[in-house]
C-alpha cells in the first residue's frame, strides 16, 4: 500500500530513514542537506524513532562515528553535502576498507572556492574512487525509494559496501512533490532489521583496522574490488524485490527512446528529466533521439552501457562537473573507456554543463540534441568537449 505526501527531496529523505529501522544518525549539518538530518533529529527528539541521532562537531567525526557504529552491528545513515564531504573523505575510504554498510544521502552540492551551496556534481565526483556505491535520483520519488533499497544492498553478506544516494541540491533537496511513500509495515517486512555476522563486542575481543603493510594490503583492497563485482547483480535482485512491494521498478540503468536511437544524451541525476522532455518532443517532429540515466555510477555499469547505447550513431555525455586538466570529465572518460572495451563505434563528445547550479534549460538539452544529428549525418566531431550554459 501506498499512499501520497507533500515532501521536498531532503524531507522525503529523512522520512525513508525513519521507515528504515535505522539505529544510529551522525551528522552535520551543511547546506543543502540540513533539512534531512534535522528532521531525523526531531523524529528522535519526538520519539517516533528508537535510534540515537548523534550531533558531532565536524562531518569528519559524524563518519568516524558511523564507522563505530557499523561495526558494532548498527544500521547506519548520515547525509552530507559539498564541503562537508570533502571534509570526509579520509573516513570514505575507512568505511569502505573496512567493509561498514552505511548509507549517506549526498546533496550535491559545488566545491569552494569561490563559495557557492548550489547543485552540481562536483563534491560526489571528486569522490568517486573511494569505494561507496554510487546512485544518483533524478527526482524527490527516486531519492526515496532509493534509500530503502540503498540499506539492504549495503547489508547484503556478499556485499557490506557502504552506498551513496544523491540528489541535486536545490533543485531535488528543496523542491517539493507528490511522492509516494510507502506503509511503515511494508517497508519493515522488505528490510528488516540488520543482522550483522561479526560485530565488536568488548566480551569477544577482535581487531578492526591494524596496521597492514604491502604482504596483505593488495589482498584487502582485490576483496573490495570483487565485492564491487558483485554490485549490479544485486542492485538488480534488490529492485525487483521493492518492485514486487511498490510497484516501482528500478535498476542498473532506465532508457528513453533508445530502440532506434542514432542520437542520444547520456547524464545523472534531476538533467533526465530534461533531456527526455525535449526528447520527447522531438521525436514527434520525427527524430530518433534517446536519452539514458544512469541511477547506478559505481560500480560503473560497462556492459549496460554498451548495450544501451548500441546503434546510436551520435552520443553527448553531460558532466556536471569538471575534471581539471583531464581530457573529458568523470562520466565521459568512463563511458569512453567502456567504449573501447566493445566493438561499438559511436561519435561521442563530452558537455559541461550546470557548474554551480546553473540551470540546464530546455533550449540548452534541443541545441545539443540538433548537433548530435548533424554528427550522425556527418560523422564529424568539431569539438569533443564543450560548456554549454557558460557566458562568454
Amino acid at each position: 500500500m501506498t499512499k501520497v505526501v507533500g515532501l521536498n527531496g531532503d524531507e522525503v529523505v529523512a522520512y525513508a530513514a525513519k521507515q528504515s529501522g535505522v539505529d544510529v544518525v551522525a551528522a552535520y549539518p551543511i547546506t543543502p542537506q540540513t533539512i534531512i538530518v534535522e528532521l531525523f533529529a526531531r523524529y528522535v527528539a519526538d520519539g517516533e524513532v528508537q535510534g540515537e541521532y548523534v550531533c558531532v562537531e565536524s562531518e569528519h567525526s559524524a563518519m568516524s562515528a558511523c564507522v563505530g557504529a557499523s561495526l558494532a552491528g548498527a544500521r547506519v545513515f548520515t547525509a552530507t553535502a559539498s564541503q562537508g564531504l570533502a571534509l570526509m573523505h579520509e573516513m570514505l575510504y575507512i568505511a569502505s576498507g573496512l567493509r561498514c554498510p552505511i548509507v549517506m544521502a549526498v546533496a550535491n552540492r559545488a566545491l569552494s572556492a569561490p563559495i557557492n551551496i548550489h547543485g552540481d556534481h562536483s563534491d560526489m565526483m571528486g569522490s568517486r574512487d573511494c569505494g561507496w556505491i554510487q546512485i544518483y535520483a533524478e527526482n524527490a520519488q527516486e531519492a526515496y525509494d532509493w534509500t530503502i533499497q540503498a540499506f539492504k544492498i549495503a547489508e547484503a553478506p556478499e556485499l557490506l559496501l557502504p552506498v551513496s544516494v544523491n540528489l541535486d541540491g536545490f533543485t531535488i533537496s528543496h523542491s517539493m512533490e507528490g511522492v509516494r511513500v510507502l506503509e511503515d509495515g511494508d517497508v519493515a517486512g522488505f528490510l528488516p532489521p540488520r543482522k550483522a555476522e561479526v560485530t565488536l563486542n568488548p566480551d569477544k575481543p577482535i581487531t578492526v583496522g591494524a596496521l597492514v603493510l604491502p604482504d596483505y594490503y593488495f589482498e584487502f583492497k582485490a576483496q573490495q574490488e570483487e565485492a564491487m563485482k558483485r554490485v549490479p547483480q544485486m542492485v538488480t535482485r534488490v529492485a525487483e524485490s521493492y518492485a514486487s512491494v511498490s510497484g516501482r521498478r528500478y535498476g542498473i540503468l532506465n532508457t528513453y527512446g533508445m530502440e532506434d536511437a542514432e542520437a542520444a544524451i547520456v547524464c545523472l541525476g534531476s538533467t533526465a528529466g530534461t533531456a527526455r522532455t525535449v526528447a520527447k518532443e522531438l521525436r514527434k517532429e520525427g527524430l530518433k533521439v534517446g536519452v539514458v540515466k544512469l541511477w547506478l555510477y559505481r560500480p560503473f555499469p560497462v556492459g549496460e552501457i554498451v548495450s544501451a547505447i548500441r546503434g546510436v550513431k551520435a552520443l553527448a555525455v553531460l558532466d556536471r562537473a569538471l575534471s581539471f586538466g583531464a581530457p573529458y570529465s568523470a562520466l565521459a572518460a568512463d563511458i569512453i573507456a567502456a567504449l573501447y572495451q566493445s566493438s561499438t563505434s559511436v561519435k561521442l563528445f563530452n558537455v559541461v554543463y550546470g557548474l554551480g547550479g546553473r540551470d540546464a534549460t530546455p533550449s540548452d538539452m534541443k541545441s545539443i540534441f540538433k548537433e548530435l544529428i548533424e554528427i550522425a549525418k556527418t560523422g564529424k566531431v568539431i569539438t569533443p568537449v564543450r560548456f554549454v550554459g557558460v557566458r562568454e
